[in-house]
Formats: structure tokens, sequence, C-alpha cells
């Protein structure tokens, strides 16, 4: 943590029991400066860097399991990420997104989605061997999506989706 911590952030552990499995543990990463959450690249790439440098040092052992996750990594981004927002009547838009599917996916573009304050009406969602196919029917205070939020939606998803994920079994 004191990693971490050298480049200037707030680290916060918690135990949480989710369900018969037992004990997690989670992590609150934050900003000494201003106390908010941490959004600029820069550092999260720092931060990453930081945690995997520490893991190869402290546990040499999890070596071969970065070394999976690079490879599952490398593969998975050859996938395209297509997102397309188009009308679908005056109080609703469609919005289709393609790209690598992972477990956990669909439940991530629901929060990115919603985290937006665009509603979600109704969605389909479909595999085919590495790629993930999602529709959903969205509408912002009842009415469609302007193309200004539309530009926002495309853009934080993204942005999440380009970015590796850790299991959180990893932590």
């Amino acid at each position: 943590m004191n990693a971490l911590k050298n480049l200037g952030l707030n680290v916060v552990k918690a135990n949480v029991f989710l369900d018969s499995s037992g004990k997690h543990n989670t992590f609150a990463i934050t900003k000494s400066s201003t106390g908010r959450k941490v959004d600029d690249p820069e550092l999260l790439e720092a931060i990453r860097l930081t945690i995997i440098n520490n893991l190869l040092q402290y546990h040499p052992e999890s070596s071969s399991q970065l070394a999976m996750g690079i490879a599952f990594w490398s593969r998975a981004t050859k996938t395209a990420t297509r997102i397309k927002v188009k009308d679908d009547g005056p109080d609703r838009s469609l919005f289709l997104v393609e790209t690598a599917d992972r477990p956990g996916l669909l439940v991530d573009l629901v929060k990115i989605i919603t985290d937006i304050n665009i509603s979600v009406e109704s969605g389909e969602f479909d595999t085919e061997g590495l790629l993930a196919k999602a529709k959903f029917h969205v509408s912002y205070k009842g009415e469609a999506i302007s193309r200004p939020l539309q530009l926002v939606l495309g853009n934080s998803l993204r942005y999440f989706l380009r970015r590796p994920s850790t299991e959180e079994a990893s932590f």
C-alpha cells in the first residue's frame, strides 16, 4: 500500500463478506489532495503498473497468472468494439454494442449506461465465441438520446471497454 501512497493516493482496505465463499478484500483508492476518485488515465496506468510490479516483486508465484491475463487481453482486444446509437421513435433510442465477451460484461454495460442517467428500458444480449452483442432500448428523461449525449455514452463505453480488468479474487 505504501507504493500507492507514494503516488499521492489514499488507500483504504475493507473486508467484505459477500456470500458463503468467505471474506473478500476490497480497496478504496482516492487522490490524497482532493479525496476524490482517480479519473486521470495516466495515474490509472501508474496504479496498474505499480500493482503489477509489486505482485511480481512480493509474489513471484503470480507471474504465470499475470502472463495468462496478458495473453487473454491481447487476444480479446483484437475484437473491434463497435458502438452505435440510433433513434427508435420519439421517446427512445436503440443502443448497439459489439465487443469482446468477458464475465460480468452485461452488468458493467448497464452500470455505465445508468451512471450517465440514461434509462435502460429493455435489452437483448448474445454471444458468438469471444464476441458479445448487446442491444438496449434507452431513453433520457423519457426522450430519445440527443447527439451530444450519444457521444458521451459512446466515449464512456469505449474508454471502459478498452481498459484491462482485474479479477476481484486477485486482491
